[in-house]
């Protein structure tokens, strides 16, 4: 779930906001200005009851946004480094480039969503009775005993035992310390999130059908969302174990083929491409050190008449913008920075900076598909890092 909309940092951590967060921020507004408020606190125009679901969603999106950053707080807090927060239709996602190191942590980063939901619920609720008190302002009392109660229902569905829910974790940490095993505990907790969010599916198709209501389709959603969140999860904890201790040079082609920046790209065309028919090749300029990467996807993008004049430079990935890595790094350290890469490659270097290798689809589709051939460690990747977003459905 990528940001579409940058909001700056917070202590050191992106915040942004994907588009599709307008469309809870719509649903919020238009049912308590047009439904809740109305029916409730009768007596406004309409102009204050829009500008009361405004200043609701708003508040929800800014506690949405407390407990994403309370969980990414306390991941850096044990070593690991955030990605960013995004806010999106469903919630709020964390995204955690690595997993803890003991159960005891993954507990910590886990609850600490919750608790945090928990005292925005005590805090809202705190300022609505001081405003009903002080102010006798009813509606505006009204608007922070509903941002109350949403946040102490937050708290609670996210304790619920299932991944990739808090209480997922929360789940994976106890079988963790129990079983001394987290990639077991992690495809339990996956598997239970799984099941949950079929019975949300199911739950939210028999309300439709029966007409209870079209907030049947809100809980299919999230349960839609769920089942494939806690698929995703287990497939990442499964191939980090079939990937564990293996390297990058393990894994690589190495002696790539290169070209000079300043080629053009029908000399490249004519020299190599309709010869050697690879997908990839990196430029290194005259002292040998990468300069960027050019793929058959972006030559394709160049005009057949532009080719004679086009240089390899202009048409190339930046090497700024390409993963690079050493040799002896583990694959999936790598792989996490690969996430996301224009061109989805990386380019393996030596100690002196020279390219002695690449890293391709077809390479990882390669070790993935053989993966299940190699003995691997039989106490399992318990320190291995993954990178799995935490979400935060509403």
């Amino acid at each position: 779930m990528r940001s579409s909309i940058s909001l700056g940092t917070i202590g050191g951590v992106r915040v942004g906001l994907n588009v599709s967060v307008l469309v809870i921020v719509a649903i919020l507004v238009v049912g308590l200005a047009f439904g809740r408020f109305p029916v409730v606190f009768p007596g406004h125009s309409m102009v204050v009851y829009v500008l009361a679901g405004l200043v609701s969603a708003v508040l929800f999106l800014l506690s949405l946004l407390a407990h994403e950053l309370a969980h990414a707080m306390t991941a850096r807090r044990h070593g690991i480094e955030v990605a960013g927060i995004t806010l999106w239709l469903l919630g709020g996602v964390a995204e955690l480039r690595g997993e803890p190191r003991s159960p005891g942590a993954d507990l910590r980063i886990a609850v600490v969503g919750p608790v945090a939901s928990l005292l925005c619920g005590v805090l809202f609720g705190a300022v609505a009775w001081l405003v009903g008190a002080l102010a006798g302002a009813p509606l505006v009392a009204g608007i922070f005993v509903y941002l109350a109660a949403v946040n102490v229902l937050l708290a609670v569905f996210n304790l619920i035992p299932a991944a990739p829910l808090d209480g997922g974790r929360v789940l994976r940490a106890a079988l963790w310390a129990r079983w001394h095993d987290r990639t077991r505990a992690a495809i339990t907790a996956a598997r239970a999130g799984r099941i949950f969010g079929y019975a949300l599916i199911v739950l939210g198709v028999l309300e439709v059908v029966t007409g209870v209501g079209l907030q049947g389709l809100w809980l299919a959603l999230i349960g839609w969302f769920l089942v494939n969140a806690a698929s995703a999860e287990e497939q990442h904890t499964q191939l980090g174990t079939a990937l564990y201790g293996l390297r990058v040079g393990d894994v690589m082609s190495g002696q790539p083929v290169t070209a000079r920046p300043d080629e053009t790209v029908a000399g490249l065309v004519d020299r190599v491409v309709m010869r050697r028919r690879l997908s990839t090749y990196p430029l290194v300029d005259d002292g040998g050190r990468f300069a960027g990467l050019v793929t058959l996807n972006r030559i394709r993008e160049v005009d057949p008449r532009d080719r004679e004049a086009t240089r390899l430079r202009d048409v190339a990935c930046p090497a700024a913008e390409v993963p690079q890595a050493r040799a002896d790094e583990p694959l999936m350290d790598l792989l996490e920075r690969m996430r996301g890469s224009a061109d989805g490659r990386a380019v393996v270097l030596a100690p002196d900076g020279g390219l002695i290798g690449l890293l391709t689809p077809s390479d990882i589709s390669r070790v993935v598909a053989t993966a299940g051939l190699r003995a691997t460690d039989p106490m399992g990747p318990r320190g291995a890092d993954l990178t799995i977003p935490r979400p935060t459905p509403h």
